[in-house]
């Protein structure tokens, strides 16, 4: 059973960009994550809402 927690490499490759960038993003809480036992964890539920948000925001500024 899935605990829906990602690695950095699991993002890197869900988002389909280089881990360092994660890593970067998530050090400057771009990306929301904790760091667990010296690793960085993302949760896939936040990310998704994290771009859910984005997608709605960007909708509602093209709408007016």
């Amino acid at each position: 059973m899935s605990t829906g927690f990602m690695s950095i490499k699991d993002v890197s490759s869900y988002l389909k960009i280089k881990e360092q960038t994660v890593y970067r993003l998530v050090q400057q809480g771009k990306i929301p994550g904790l760091k667990l036992g010296g690793q960085w964890k993302v949760k896939r539920d936040h990310l998704d809402r994290m771009f859910d948000e984005i997608l709605a925001e960007k909708l509602k500024d093209i709408k007016g």
